[in-house]
């Protein structure tokens, strides 16, 4: 009994050092700076534009000019430079604005200690700014393109704001699988100061290595089509300043627990679904369910072609957009 009693008693010592570790270690392990940090003044685009909506400098993209408006959504992991095959071609029907959300591409990074009150990388922030974004420039209403998890954020736009949208093109869209974390328990976990701490650097290593790559490959139907040039255009904002942060802070933040499913009878405007038949990060059955289940909506497939069509098909996608624009004859 006693020799049992012994074995017990080391291993309580033995889960307590084990616990020590798990919440001293990551406060005392060396995190390394971010590396090859850059002004964005160096990475900015002849057709950039910079813009001051809430305390964040918003960078964007705006072609043609009337109506109807057009805004591009573009998803995790991506920025404007996503949209550069179709820009100029849809500027003919209109003005279209390509802007690059919080967390992503050229758009300054906001620190927790720099907001007060609404989080700028939740689901209220992107829609607060996405208003902001169109009272500053003029727009009283828009077409809202939204890929992947840019398109859940065009229908939760779509469902707080109707009167700002016009129509909706929902390209696959994360409607049925949300961004980021959803459990409150890990969100709980993310915002201990252990994991607070090395998260960033944890996301860091992951999207700055081969993992980032996989991920960007993922999203073609034929990633020999991923030319040098796309792979430097998409990792361009790994120079951005606390681009690590911010993208720790938008995981946390999450794209909203809502299931929208719920609400689809309410988007009255027009629907536009378009979808790869080749989609391995948002399936193309569930793109197909999406058209279904939305009142009224129209389907568009594409065929030997991903989760990006704007980017990997675009002649395709121009060609359905046009029609789903000429079909309603946005003012």
């Amino acid at each position: 009994m006693k020799r049992i009693s012994g074995i017990l008693r080391v291993i309580g010592v033995i889960l307590l050092l084990l616990l020590a570790g798990l919440l001293v270690v990551p406060l005392i392990l060396p995190v390394p700076p971010l590396q090859d940090i850059r002004n964005v003044n160096e990475l900015k685009d002849p057709d950039s534009q910079f813009i001051q909506i809430q305390g964040i400098q918003v960078h964007y993209k705006k072609y043609g000019a009337g109506e109807p408006a057009i805004i591009l959504l573009h998803g995790f992991g991506a920025s404007t430079f996503s949209w550069r095959e179709v820009v100029e071609p849809l500027s003919v029907h209109g003005t279209v604005i390509a802007y690059d959300r919080p967390a992503f591409g050229l758009t300054s990074r906001p620190m927790p200690k720099d907001w007060q009150g609404i989080n700028p990388y939740s689901v209220e922030g992107n829609i607060s700014l996405l208003v902001g974004l169109m009272d500053r420039l003029g727009v009283n209403q828009a077409i809202l393109i939204g890929n992947s998890a840019g398109g859940r954020l065009a229908m939760q736009m779509a469902l707080a704001h109707p009167e700002r949208v016009s129509g909706l093109i929902l390209v696959d869209a994360a409607i049925y699988q949300g961004g980021g974390v959803q459990s409150s328990f890990i969100r709980a976990l993310m915002n201990t100061p252990q994991l607070n701490r090395i998260g960033p650097y944890l996301l860091r290593s992951a999207f700055a290595g081969e993992q980032g790559q996989s991920l960007i490959s993922m999203a073609w139907h034929d990633p020999s089509k991923l030319t040098p040039e796309v792979i430097e255009g998409y990792r361009k904002p790994l120079h951005m300043e606390n681009w690590d942060r911010a993208l720790w802070e938008f995981t946390k933040a999450g794209s909203g627990s809502e299931d929208l499913s719920l609400r689809f009878a309410e988007l009255t405007m027009p629907v536009l679904v378009v979808t790869g038949d080749d989609d391995r990060i948002v399936p193309t059955s569930l793109s197909l369910k999406l058209a279904e289940e939305i009142p009224q909506a129209q389907l568009v497939v594409f065929s030997n072609c991903g989760h990006v069509p704007q980017e990997e098909c675009p002649d395709q996608f121009l060609k359905a957009v046009e029609e789903f624009l000429g079909r309603y004859k946005f003012q």
